[in-house]
């Protein structure tokens, strides 16, 4: 094990791209900014899942969800929960010899699987208070002699329970951030620009100025206790923002995310082009810590450390090319999809296609749908047609160079044919690989039938089973 070689993980709730250092130029982040301007911010980073649970799931473990069994919410009527035989970061690092620790925000379990050394959970949006338990840390860090591990998780800018706040309503908590007029806002080109939205988005905004004060105190922290120049800093979000084509779907507002690293040990100032994954983030972290796997794993993680390429400004081949991985989000919100996102297409498998696209509690309860669904004329979210959102196919497929927004689907088109059934190829292949329970044949899934397979059942070659040809045998 390399000696004092300290993981900083800060993981910010429903952060999208909204940021000075990604080109937005309506809000105000100077910490994030800087953060990246001293180390590497990832153009194409990609979450495997749009959900809160799941994604940091993804994190901690290298493994999609379908793999490491985190399908859904962790809290409550929902409780899903990572399968108990998962190696997770906080285990891996501790029989490594760090100190491992949480402050904020956890949302994964069971903590058997996640066993931080130093837990300290709270759901305070304060991010001096959050600063203060850092410094807590970073001091017990020193005193104890063993590198560290440490994860923030942030509470903001995840919507509060009210209909349209984020958490502003304590001036104890957002006295010091900006509060921004909802007229000088951007609106994403994922969302209806109305009146709602703009209100939502302002107060979004303040929240995720709240990340960014927080972010600068604990950097200025780390820098006190003397853990600057010898610490890897991650700074991502679980998924996109809380708003409608966006938080639960696996469109690019949902799952392309913020990411910046700042290693002692690489160049400052890259802007780094190439794909990558949250299945990326743990083998990172290891490499930089030194470990070597002792075992082969039961699962294999798939995953790539991002160290060797932190210093790239040029798109490198092998990195062009990422999965995702999406089931539930609430217990009632099951809409299994999974995606394959290239530099220049992207290809959704609707597993339950049939089923309406569910709507989860925050965001039916928003202003912003409200607004949206009582417009004079056609309903649309941004420029997706309603009815689009709710039903959809059973594959998708967006050239991202003509339509980032992901609105044109070419999977029925003709000219398309021969790319759709490539990339439904690779899909499958890479859901063999991973031993994905939803890679379905039939309306049935080919993971849990192998055994009958076996011995001779014969499975008709289409996704769903036709109740008006219901034969299997020709």
């Amino acid at each position: 094990m390399a000696a004092h070689k300290n993981i900083l993980l800060v993981i910010a709730d429903d952060l999208g791209k909204s940021l000075g250092c990604y080109g937005e130029k309506a809000i105000k982040t100077p910490h994030i900014d800087a953060l990246a301007e001293s180390g590497t911010l990832f153009d194409s980073a990609f979450a495997s899942t749009a959900s809160c649970s799941g994604s940091r799931s993804v994190i901690y473990t290298g493994l999609h969800t379908h793999e490491n069994g985190q399908y859904g919410l962790g809290h409550y009527t929902h409780h899903f929960a990572t399968f108990d035989h998962i190696e997770t970061a906080p285990r891996l690092l501790r029989d490594h010899g760090y100190l491992t620790g949480i402050i904020g925000k956890i949302h994964v379990g069971p903590m058997s699987v996640y066993p931080w050394e130093k837990v300290v959970e709270s759901p305070s949006r304060d991010v001096a208070w959050v600063a203060d338990q850092a410094a807590n840390f970073f001091q017990a860090a020193n005193e104890d002699g063993r590198p560290f591990f440490l994860t923030v998780g942030y509470m903001d800018p995840h919507r509060d329970h009210t209909r349209g706040g984020f958490g502003n309503g304590d001036e104890k908590v957002s006295a010091e951030d900006p509060v921004y007029n909802a007229q000088d806002i951007t609106v994403p080109e994922f969302l209806s620009d109305i009146p709602e939205v703009r209100e939502e988005l302002a107060e979004y905004y303040r929240a995720v100025a709240r990340v960014d004060r927080g972010l600068g105190l604990i950097m200025k922290s780390l820098k006190e206790h003397g853990f600057d120049q010898n610490t890897l800093v991650i700074f991502a979000s679980d998924n996109g923002p809380p708003f409608l084509n966006s938080k639960t779907t696996l469109y690019d507002a949902g799952v392309r995310l913020p990411l910046l690293i700042r290693s002692p040990e690489s160049a400052a100032g890259v802007r780094n082009p190439n794909m990558v994954s949250w299945v990326d983030l743990l083998p990172t972290i290891l490499d930089w810590a030194g470990y070597k796997e002792k075992k082969e794993s039961e699962l294999r993680r798939y995953g790539r450390s991002l160290l060797s390429i932190l210093a790239e400004s040029s798109l490198d081949e092998a990195w062009t090319r990422v999965f995702g991985s999406h089931t539930f989000h609430e217990v009632t919100n099951y809409y299994p999809t999974r995606y394959l996102r290239t530099t220049r297409y992207k290809y959704h498998r609707n597993v339950a296609w049939k089923l309406d696209f569910p709507f989860s509690t925050d965001l039916y309860a928003s202003l912003s749908w409200e607004g949206m669904r009582n417009v004079d004329g056609p309903v649309t979210i941004g420029s997706r047609p309603l009815s689009n959102y709710v039903r959809r196919p059973a594959e998708e497929l967006y050239d991202m160079e003509k339509d980032p927004k992901e609105v044109v689907n070419l999977a029925a088109d003709p000219a398309y044919r021969e790319l759709l059934l490539g990339f439904r190829r690779e899909m499958e292949e890479w859901q063999r690989q991973t031993r994905d329970p939803w890679l379905y044949r039939d309306g049935v899934s080919l993971l849990e039938m192998q055994g009958h397979i076996d011995a001779g059942l014969q499975i008709p070659d289409r996704f769903d089973f036709e109740v008006d040809a219901p034969k299997s045998r020709t």
